[in-house]
């Protein structure tokens, strides 16, 4: 049996051709991304856009939930790669000031006695307190597990160069 050869990879001139192989490999990349989703356990979110405009997309899970969960990790890696080792003393005045905002809100409100829209303003006060903490927490996460393993590197090279 004869085997094909390699693809060359570049543009499709012909539209017809170019919109066939298209939807052909986007067919692939998605049982592709099933596949790897159902067999390691993994979160896959996948969009893809055609040469038209339309939007083509698979997720393993809530695509909603996906996006929230790369905004996150990708916030405090922003803050890891600008050097922010530790919460500023701005980062710490605006906790706090929310904080606070939700403190004077439960005060001066009664949950089961305000209106909607009393408590669309808590809730948001208590997502942007929820979003910014949990951006704190795994920032901090990444920075202690990026020193345990500067940490451990350095210490079996140590012992490398010991024993040699």
């Amino acid at each position: 049996m004869a085997r094909r050869g390699r693809v060359q990879l570049r543009r499709i001139e012909d539209k017809a051709s170019r919109q066939v192989r298209f939807s052909k490999r986007r067919a692939g990349l998605f049982k592709k991304a099933f596949e790897l989703a159902l067999l390691c356990d993994v979160e896959v979110a996948l969009l893809v856009f055609s040469p038209v405009g339309k939007l083509y997309e698979y997720s393993s899970s809530s695509i909603e939930g996906t996006y929230d969960r790369y905004q996150q990790f990708a916030g405090a890696r922003r803050d890891l790669n600008e050097g922010s080792t530790s919460i500023n003393s701005d980062e710490n005045a605006s906790i706090h000031s929310r904080l606070r905002d939700i403190t004077a809100w439960s005060l001066q409100n009664n949950a089961d006695e305000s209106d909607a829209n009393q408590l669309e303003k808590l809730e948001k006060l208590l997502t942007n307190a929820l979003r910014d903490t949990k951006s704190k927490k795994m920032l901090a996460k990444q920075n202690g597990e990026g020193s345990r393993s500067r940490a451990n590197s350095s210490g079996s090279r140590g012992q490398e160069e010991g024993s040699a």
